[in-house]
């Protein structure tokens, strides 16, 4: 399954709070106390006196944005696009065939053979949520599998085996 924006806050979705931010160093400006500028804007009284007490030591300028949390991909966006599409190849193409599963280690070593950049199992998880992709729990097959006779004995055998449903509760 693919996520629609990766998770996480946006870039207009970190802008937007950086608007009511800037709105609250106009009013501190103004000399608005937090907590009015808290009930003004609809934000919690801990943001405001902490936007207040930033904005004390820094002016408006630290109250700014400082971009997506957390620490920065090792993966560039070129190489963060290669490594969807060998995903997409499957987990045979790069020589894991016994099955068709990509594991957070696998990624990982594939992410190694690669950029030559190592990542924990935690860290892959992080990277491929961060690219659109999220968890999933194969369904299990056996490669083997005759979908037409699985069909004709479900209409043809199971009806007869099933019988009538009976129930063992009391009616």
């Amino acid at each position: 399954m693919r996520y629609a924006d990766g998770g996480g806050l946006t870039a207009a979705g970190r802008t937007k709070r950086e608007t009511v931010r800037f709105e609250a160093a106009e009013m501190f400006g103004q000399g608005a106390r937090p907590p009015e500028v808290a009930r003004r804007l609809r934000v919690s009284r801990k943001s405001a006196y902490a936007w207040h007490a930033v904005w004390r030591e820094g002016g408006h300028a630290a109250l700014a944005s400082k971009g997506a949390g957390g620490f920065p991909c090792r993966l560039d966006d070129v190489q963060a696009e290669r490594l969807q599409a060998e995903l997409e190849a499957g987990p045979a193409a790069h020589g894991w065939s016994e099955d068709q599963r990509w594991t957070l280690a696998r990624v990982a070593e594939l992410i190694h053979r690669l950029f030559g950049h190592r990542y924990t199992p935690r860290g892959v998880s992080y990277l491929l949520h961060r690219v659109g992709w999220s968890p999933q729990v194969p369904v299990h097959r056996a490669a083997e599998r005759d979908e037409q006779a699985v069909e004709s004995w479900r209409t043809e055998q199971w009806s007869r085996v099933r019988g009538r449903p009976s129930s063992w509760a009391r009616g």
